[in-house]
């Protein structure tokens, strides 16, 4: 994201190796830096509980549970779906059967996008329920 004058907002974060000597790793993230902790947990919240109205109102056989700001989907066959907070990168993690998934905010587009690829949480969420499910997802959030 550029600046007004031209520079780019970039969050440096090192790593530790598992070396025996002490070697670190930089890793460069651009990030949205306009979206404030506040309304990061706000957008989640509102988030998780529109999913869980969602599969309430769909009389889908999904169980969801929240706690410590993760929610957990349950399908009828005991497979899990498991959306995860990452609080210190503004993202929104995403464990299914299929695979993990890393979620950024988009302010212009209002919607969570796939890192690296630009796909929508919604669609994303869909694909995975629908796979772990058994039945076809099309939750409208």
């Amino acid at each position: 994201m550029k600046n007004a004058d031209g520079s780019t907002d970039r969050t440096v974060c090192r790593l530790k190796s598992a070396h025996s000597d002490p070697v670190f790793t930089e890793i460069t993230m651009q990030k949205n830096l306009q979206l404030t902790e506040r309304q990061y947990t706000e957008l989640l919240d509102g988030l998780m509980l529109a999913i869980e109205d969602a599969i309430d109102d769909s009389g889908l056989d999904i169980d969801c549970e929240n706690a410590a700001g993760i929610l957990t989907l349950t399908c009828e066959d005991n497979s899990k779906i498991i959306l995860s907070r990452q609080t210190p990168l503004l993202q929104l993690w995403v464990a299914a059967r299929s695979g993990g998934f890393h979620f950024d905010y988009d302010d212009e587009q209002g919607d969570w996008l796939l890192d690296g690829k630009g796909e929508s949480f919604i669609s994303l969420l869909n694909r995975c329920l629908t796979g772990q499910s058994g039945e076809t997802v099309q939750l409208v959030i």
